[in-house]
């Protein structure tokens, strides 16, 4: 039975679709990633999930339990760790962790042997009787983390686990999240619009775009669907440029964003001269070009055509002018 089933899940706030008529599964024991831009409705999802918002419409279960129906059985399921932290700074590490268990009833020495356990698993045993307002930003996720497993959850949601955090902090909370996932066999549901972070963490991501998923795979599988290697150009004449390689048979796709063409093909070194001979044809002149591998950025911007930052910038403007709309 999979750890969470999604059958025609939507939500709306008023005139707003925050997530539209979505499905999917996830395996016990997997990561699995939401992956897109701020407001693309990731958020919506974990909260309906974790029953903290009633769905418009359709159904989902986690760990078998209907989220609708049967919202304790579902809540003594899973761990949450939200986006902002919910700490209490004024206690230790070790009081947060057992207020936690008393919340569950976990009993006390039961409670006492797993905070332990789950202090050491994310680095924190030494700084057990230290109080949270005294830990780095890396420190209170680390800690949020290991909350969020005291009660032994069979699945665990992690809302942007790594937002606001530097790079290195960043790779360490990765190297948690493998841990946990190995070592306690948890299906882990993972929000972000980190690239890399998906990449690294997720065994399958979806990827949202305005409360729709527009694709779901494994990561490795999304980016091998675009084929090839991609090509980025800067040139004087985007669109003569884009008009002219477009006839050529062995170009796959073009797409123009932000000044930049991106083109998608095989054995991009092959043909490199090939695209600098079309471009002193038709006047375009090339001012900077660059060859890699495909990203999930690049999957994104293949079904958008736009990158996650440039959709975030429109999903803001978009909220002001309803915001100066309704005012």
């Amino acid at each position: 039975m999979p750890a969470i089933m999604i059958e025609n899940l939507s939500k709306k706030f008023d005139d707003v679709v925050a997530v539209d008529n979505i499905s999917f599964s996830v395996e016990e024991g997997e990561i699995f990633g939401l992956l897109g831009p701020n407001g693309a409705g990731k958020t919506t999802t974990i909260s309906m999930l974790a029953t903290m918002l009633k769905p418009t419409s359709g159904k989902a279960f986690v760990n078998g339990f209907d989220i609708s129906k049967n919202q304790d059985d579902v809540r003594k399921s899973i761990g949450i760790v939200f986006q902002d932290q919910s700490l209490d700074e004024e206690l230790t590490a070790y009081e947060n962790m057992d207020f936690h268990g008393r919340l569950y009833r976990i009993p006390k020495e039961i409670r006492e042997k797993k905070i332990h356990e789950l202090l050491k698993l994310v680095g924190l045993e030494y700084r057990k009787d230290d109080l949270v307002k005294t830990f780095s930003g890396g420190m209170k996720r680390r800690l949020e983390i290991a909350r969020g497993l005291l009660h032994e959850p069979k699945v665990l949601f992690l809302d942007e686990p790594t937002l606001g955090l530097d790079s290195q902090t960043r790779n360490h909370i990765w190297q948690y999240v493998k841990k946990l996932n190995e070592e306690k066999k948890i299906t882990i549901i993972l929000t972000t619009h980190y690239m890399e972070e998906a990449d690294r963490l997720c065994h399958r991501v979806a990827i949202m775009d305005k409360g729709k998923i527009i694709a779901l795979n494994a990561p490795d599988k999304l980016k091998e669907a675009l084929g090839g290697d991609i090509i980025t150009i800067e040139s004087s004449d985007i669109d003569k440029l884009d008009a002219s390689l477009k006839q050529l048979p062995w170009i796959k796709t073009t797409i123009k964003h932000d000044n930049n063409l991106t083109i998608n093909l095989r054995n991009a070194e092959k043909h490199v001269v090939d695209i600098v001979k079309v471009s002193e044809k038709c006047g375009a002149v090339i001012t900077s070009l660059s060859i890699r591998k495909p990203t999930l950025e690049d999957v994104f911007l293949h079904f958008t055509g736009k990158t996650i930052r440039e959709e975030e910038a429109s999903i803001k403007d978009n909220m002001r002018l309803r915001f100066r709309m309704r005012r």
